[in-house]
C-alpha cells in the first residue's frame, strides 16, 4: 500500500495536532499526579536527588518509633520515681505522727549537763568525757536493762559523747565493738538505745518492758551530774509497749513494701529503668547519634537504704533513725528524679528536632518534582483552546484541498 500524500498545510496542522496533544497527556499525568517530575526521563536530576532526599526521610521516619519508645519509658520511669517518692512522704508523716505519740518504755532523760567549771553547757558528739566533763580513766559507766543485761564503758583518755552513744547502740548484742573500751556482761549488752536530744542531752531509752539505770564506777557524783544523770534521773522502773507506735510500724513495713513493687512495675516494653536496665536511643540514620541512659536500682534494701523499723518504733532514736533513713531515701530520689527528667527533656528535643528534619527532607524533594497545579491548570486550558484551534485550522486546510476537486466537477 503506497503511502497517504498529504498537502503541506495540513501535514503542518496535523503535526500541530500531535504536538498540543502530547503535552496534554503530559500535563494531564501532571494534573493527576500532582507532579512535574514522575519518573528519570522527566527530569533526572530532579528525580534522583528527590527519591535520595526521601529515602532519608523515611530513614528518619523509621527512628521516631524507637525515640518515642525511648519517651515513653523514661516517662514510665518517672511516673514510677514519683509514685515512690509519694510513699516516702507518706511514710515521713507516719513516723512524725509516732514521734507524737510519746514512748511509754523506760528512758532516762538526762539533765542540761554541765562542764568541769560547773556552767550548764549542752552535749555535743565531740565533748570529750576526760577534758570537757571530768571523767577519768579507767571510770566506768554500765548500763543495765536487767539481769545480765549490761553494756560496760570503761572510760579511757580522748573518748568523746559520740563514743559513748555509739557503744551502746553497738553494743545492744553479746559481741562487743571493737575498739571502744566496752566490756559485755555475762549475758548479752544492755537492751538500750541512746542519742543527743536537740538541745544536747543524753538520751537512754530501753528498747523493750524492762527497767533501765546507769550506774557509774570511779566517777563522783559531780561528774555524773555533769553527763546529765543524778538520783533523780539514773533509774526508770519498767516501762509498756506503745500500741500506737506498734501500728504505725505495720504501716511503715507495708508502705516500705510497696517501694520495692513500685520499683519492680515501671518498666516499659521490657526495659525497667528503676530496675537497673540501660536504654539506648538512636538519633540518626548512620546509628552515629545516641543517647545511653543507665538506670538505677531502687531497692529499699540495698539503694534507698530505708531500714524496717527497729523496735516497732518504741524507742524516739527508733523514728529518728527511720526518719534519717527516709531523708536520705527522698534526697536519692529526687537526684534520680531529676537526672531522668534531663534525660527526658533532651529525648523529646531530639525527638522534635528529628521530625521537624524529616519534614524539611521532604519538602526539599517535593520542590524538586511536585508540579504547580495552577500552573498546570492554565496550560491545560490554553491546550485545549490550542487544540480547538488546530481542528479548525486543519479544517481550513482540508477545505482548500477539497477546492481542487471542483475544478474537476
Amino acid at each position: 500500500m503506497s503511502d497517504i500524500v498529504l498537502s503541506k498545510g495540513i501535514r503542518s496542522n496535523l503535526l500541530s495536532l500531535i504536538d498540543t496533544a502530547g503535552l496534554r497527556d503530559q500535563t494531564q499525568t501532571r494534573l493527576s499526579t500532582g507532579k512535574r517530575v514522575n519518573s528519570a526521563l522527566d527530569n533526572p536530576g530532579n528525580y534522583f536527588s528527590a527519591a535520595q532526599l526521601n529515602g532519608r526521610a523515611a530513614d528518619i521516619t523509621n527512628l521516631l518509633d524507637g525515640i518515642g519508645n525511648a519517651v515513653q519509658t523514661l516517662q514510665a520511669a518517672d511516673n514510677g520515681i514519683s509514685a515512690i517518692i509519694k510513699v516516702v512522704t507518706n511514710m515521713q508523716a507516719i513516723a512524725r505522727q509516732a514521734q507524737g505519740s510519746a514512748s511509754t518504755l523506760a528512758r532516762l532523760s538526762g539533765l542540761t549537763p554541765k562542764d568541769t567549771a560547773g556552767t550548764p553547757t549542752a552535749l555535743k558528739p565531740n565533748t570529750d568525757l576526760v577534758t570537757g566533763l571530768g571523767f577519768a580513766a579507767g571510770d566506768t559507766l554500765t548500763i543495765n536493762t536487767g539481769t545480765n543485761r549490761t553494756t560496760t564503758l570503761t572510760i579511757a583518755a580522748g573518748m568523746t559523747v559520740q563514743d559513748l552513744v555509739n557503744a551502746i547502740n553497738d553494743n545492744s548484742s553479746s559481741a562487743a565493738a571493737t575498739g571502744t573500751g566496752v566490756a559485755i556482761g555475762t549475758a548479752s549488752g544492755a537492751d538500750a538505745k541512746a542519742s543527743l536530744t536537740p538541745d544536747g542531752r543524753l538520751l537512754i531509752e530501753a528498747t523493750g518492758t524492762q527497767p533501765i539505770a546507769i550506774t557509774a564506777t570511779g566517777a563522783s557524783a559531780t561528774v555524773m551530774r555533769n553527763l546529765g544523770f543524778d538520783a533523780t534521773n539514773s533509774s526508770q522502773p519498767a516501762g509498756k509497749i506503745n500500741p500506737t507506735r506498734t501500728d504505725i510500724a505495720i504501716q511503715f513495713g507495708e508502705l516500705r513494701r510497696q517501694i520495692d513493687q513500685l520499683a519492680r512495675d515501671a518498666g516499659y516494653n521490657g526495659i525497667n529503668l528503676l530496675d537497673g536496665d540501660t536504654l539506648q536511643a538512636m538519633f540518626n540514620e548512620k546509628q552515629t547519634s545516641s543517647l545511653t541512659i543507665t538506670g538505677a536500682r531502687l531497692s529499699t534494701d540495698k539503694d534507698l537504704a530505708i531500714k524496717p523499723a527497729a523496735n516497732n518504733l518504741q524507742t524516739d532514736k527508733d523514728i529518728n533513725d527511720a526518719l534519717e533513713d527516709l531523708t536520705f531515701a527522698m534526697n536519692k530520689l529526687r537526684a534520680q528524679s531529676s537526672a531522668f527528667g534531663s534525660n527526658l527533656a533532651l529525648v523529646q528535643i531530639r525527638q522534635k528536632f528529628t521530625q521537624e528534619l524529616a519534614n524539611t527532607l521532604k519538602v526539599g524533594a517535593d520542590n524538586l518534582t511536585l508540579a504547580d497545579m495552577n500552573e498546570e491548570g492554565a496550560n491545560m486550558l490554553a491546550l485545549q483552546t490550542r487544540q480547538q484551534l488546530s481542528v479548525q485550522a486543519l479544517s481550513l486546510a482540508n477545505q482548500a484541498d477539497q477546492g481542487v476537486l471542483r475544478l474537476f466537477g
